[in-house]
């Protein structure tokens, strides 16, 4: 079976809509639908999925593409990774492929499995080896022999090199060891382990690949935690330890935490629904990724100084994608895990549910060091305190605060609320000020690394992507329009890239879809070649339309513009922004 059969073949049995709803929530807007976008944080859904051509796009950060193309972002995978669990997802076979993303993907499937045997080597060692050190930590933390099975947690030796003797002996070369953060090149060129004598905590991502390791001391030397570093299949701000249990808890709420040992504790009370971090603060992406699964979050960090200015951080990213926010409060312990020791499950249960919010959280961090028995105290605390409020989006909710505040003043309630209506009318012409430089920013130059000559053939480039959007429309027509527009009428470089493979595939398959462009195009251009139809669909291209665009392009004076390199087509259009 030819691959491009194989390709119409996976997007017809993945529906775009059914694989996207499964980690968005999908709102039906007409025949489409609309959603918050997934990779990049918003408030109002400015993502489309279009159901007639199985697409989608975002008008906000640009995103977009097929089903194929989605997946391969969402899980950060390579094409022909998506492709493989495409098709196990509908139960087709995928044909042979030797290209060189396979390559790239056969990679990936190394780096998988020296981390299973890695893995395996360190829980053997855990349970079987001679230092007892490891387990005894373990006990002593009060862990079951089920939940160190179920997390896989094991214990790296005080050895230089048993692990990569063992990656070597099963065939794995030095360059694949230190390709998966497992061994390291020595100033000699020898290999050795990078983990040794430390608890080990393997990271597992949502399909159960383990993709990193944390590692922890049991002495007091540095540095106390040593964390995998990035490797291809693996970056610390996109994932989060123990996600794999959480993403199938049966609540909509997500437990964070700040270490292993906490969320191990809790999950081992009986809470699946239990995350950390990776040796980082929270993250827009691992924000992100929690809101597909949850509608809010619980932050259970430690109730030292650290822990709640790591606090405020987070709930700034939850807010950004609007998951509710809150926080508990640890009355005699330090940590989720001593909290559970000292005081039970039930406590714990309790404490989970009174939990205060984000905003009596901030607002309680405002009487922080403040008398509010004296005047000058008390208008401190309220400049402090009318900031957040005005930032409450929910008029209703702000009403609300702004009452129990402003009795907490013995203030009027009147005062103090007009005094937020002035910060958000403040707020509001900062925000238009703001859009206006943008716009304005924009309107003088925008560099677009993708397709650089855009910028100087304006009007070329517009007419080149209005005549891509036609030939979308009319891909039986292919042959007609491959002759009344030629390719070599095309200016910019990557519009004419995109035609020239558009009528590549149209020419070639009887049964044509963008998705067959999904192994030559990157993500980010698969997503461009969305935008192109996403942002046209509005616009009526017929006949008349079609030939006043290929006018313009053969009116063009593209030898001239060929002949100079792209860095010289900038500076000519920067000299002319200068002139005007």
């Amino acid at each position: 079976m030819k691959n491009d059969e194989f390709i119409y073949r996976l997007r017809n049995a993945n529906p775009i809509e059914t694989v996207m709803g499964s980690y968005v929530q999908l709102i039906r807007s007409g025949r489409n639908y609309v959603c918050s976008c997934p990779f990049h944080s918003e408030k109002t859904p400015s993502c489309t999925v279009f159901t007639d051509n199985q697409s989608f796009y975002c008008f906000g950060c640009g995103s977009g593409g097929d089903v194929i193309t989605f997946t391969m972002k969402i899980e950060n995978l390579s094409f022909t990774e998506a492709v493989k669990l495409l098709a196990q997802r509908s139960g087709l076979e995928i044909p042979e492929n030797n290209s060189a993303d396979s390559r790239i993907a056969q990679r990936r499937t190394r780096i998988y499995e020296m981390n299973r045997i890695a893995a395996n080597f360190f829980y053997t060692n855990l349970i079987k080896g001679d230092d007892k050190a490891g387990l005894s930590y373990f006990a002593d933390r009060k862990l079951l022999p089920q939940t160190i099975k179920k997390y896989g947690l094991g214990y790296a030796p005080d050895s230089w090199d048993k692990l990569t003797k063992l990656l070597s002996s099963k065939g794995y070369s030095n360059d694949e060891i230190t390709d998966a953060w497992l061994g390291a090149r020595s100033k000699k060129g020898s290999i050795y382990d990078i983990f040794r004598k430390r608890v080990m905590f393997p990271i597992v991502d949502l399909r159960g690949n383990i993709i990193a390791f944390g590692g922890r001391v049991l002495d007091g030397s540095q540095p106390k935690y040593l964390n995998t570093s990035q490797t291809p299949v693996f970056e610390k701000g996109s994932n989060l330890f123990s996600m794999n249990f959480a993403k199938n808890a049966e609540t909509k709420r997500i437990i964070l935490c700040e270490g292993y040992m906490d969320v191990i504790a809790v999950n081992q009370a009986g809470f699946e629904n239990a995350v950390a971090t990776l040796g980082t603060a929270i993250t827009p992406n691992q924000a992100r990724l929690i809101s597909h699964y949850a509608e809010e979050v619980v932050i259970a960090y430690d109730s030292d100084n650290a822990g709640q200015k790591a606090s405020q951080k987070a709930i700034n990213h939850f807010s950004d994608v609007g998951i509710r926010t809150r926080i508990i409060r640890m009355e005699g312990a330090k940590d989720p895990d001593e909290y559970i020791k000292k005081f039970g499950v039930d406590r714990f249960r309790m404490l989970l549910d009174g939990s205060s919010d984000a905003i009596d959280f901030m607002l309680d961090k405002c009487e922080a060091g403040i008398d509010l028995n004296t005047e000058m105290g008390q208008v401190e605390f309220l400049n402090k305190a009318s900031k957040i409020l005005a930032g409450i989006e929910s008029p209703l909710e702000r009403e609300v605060y702004i009452s129990r505040t402003s009795k907490k003043c013995d203030i009027p309630v009147q005062v103090l609320k007009s005094h937020i209506d002035g910060l958000l009318r403040k707020n509001t012409r900062t925000e238009k000020k703001k859009q206006w430089q943008n716009i304005t920013a924009k309107a003088t130059y925008t560099r677009d690394d993708m397709n650089p000559k855009a910028a100087l053939f304006r009007k070329e480039s517009k007419a080149e992507e209005l005549i891509i959007h036609y030939l979308l429309r009319h891909s039986e027509d292919c042959e007609k329009i491959s002759q009344e527009a030629p390719i070599e009428i095309f200016v910019t470089d990557f519009n004419k890239k995109v035609y020239a493979a558009l009528l590549d595939k149209m020419k070639n398959n009887d049964k044509f879809t963008v998705s067959l462009l999904t192994d030559e195009f990157t993500a980010e251009e698969m997503g461009r070649i969305s935008g192109i139809e996403a942002k046209n669909r509005d616009i009526t291209i017929n006949c008349s339309v079609f030939e006043d665009c290929v006018n313009t392009l053969k009116h063009c004076s593209a030898k001239s513009a060929e002949d100079l390199a792209d860095n010289d087509l900038i500076n000519i259009f920067k000299s002319k922004i200068k002139k005007s």
